[in-house]
């Protein structure tokens, strides 16, 4: 999510909305800027995960974000890893665990389908591995479209590997189609951010995302 302030939890409500219309409201969540995260989890019912927490345990935590601290606030997961955000295996490994120990979601971020094999190497199974190529990322030239051999080897290579991690995908993702494209390649789901900040109507492009990631519609 690329807005900031306010903005933030009139973006979440329209996602609540849709969530609520379609009866998805455990599988529409949203990823606002760390420092909403509170007002947006205060005000919706579905799921709100962080965009990053630290590798950092409980004691000296000065201006660190603690998966234990996320929780207090109801915040359900974390993103780890965004191609924007890049962190060292060492750094995953102990983030994944200490959601894991909070009884969080970890959603770590991979740039091509050959980096699983160093999640894997973790020994934690992280809940969803999403592969996101930083090439497409807002560029609108979708991921299902432009590179749909990366989504598939993803999946074949998670169930290779026997991890239960669900693989989800991003990049260039701004409509339905997109998305369902995405599902009927193995997907779990999607990650969409400018898709959906840059839309002028907020409500119709997540509905139209939402739509499109059930084959019921399509």
């Amino acid at each position: 999510m690329e807005v900031s302030g306010k903005r933030c939890l009139a973006l979440a409500l329209e996602a609540e909305r849709v969530a609520r219309e379609l009866d998805m409201l455990d599988s529409i969540a949203v990823a606002p800027p760390n420092p909403a995260l509170a007002l947006v989890a205060e005000h919706v019912s579905i799921p709100v995960i962080a965009q990053h927490v630290d590798d950092r345990g409980e004691g000296s935590t000065t201006g660190y974000t603690t998966a234990n601290m996320l929780r207090s606030f109801n915040i359900k997961g974390s993103i780890v890893n965004h191609s924007e955000h890049r962190l060292s295996l060492e750094e995953i490994k102990g983030i994944v665990k200490a959601l894991h120990s909070s009884n969080m979601l970890a959603v770590v971020c991979v740039r091509e389908p050959s980096e699983i094999d160093a999640i894997a190497g973790l020994e934690l199974e992280p809940d969803y591995i999403a592969i996101e190529p930083p090439e497409l990322i807002g560029t609108g030239n979708a991921v299902s479209k432009s590179k749909p051999e990366v989504i598939t080897g993803s999946v074949e290579r998670t169930t290779r590997l026997g991890l239960r991690s669900k693989v989800i995908c991003g990049a260039g993702i701004v409509d339905g189609r997109d998305a369902n494209t995405a599902i009927r390649l193995g997907s779990k789901g999607v990650l969409v951010a400018s898709g959906i900040v840059k839309a002028e109507n907020w409500y119709e492009r997540i509905r139209d995302i939402a739509v499109g990631m059930s084959s019921r519609w399509y």
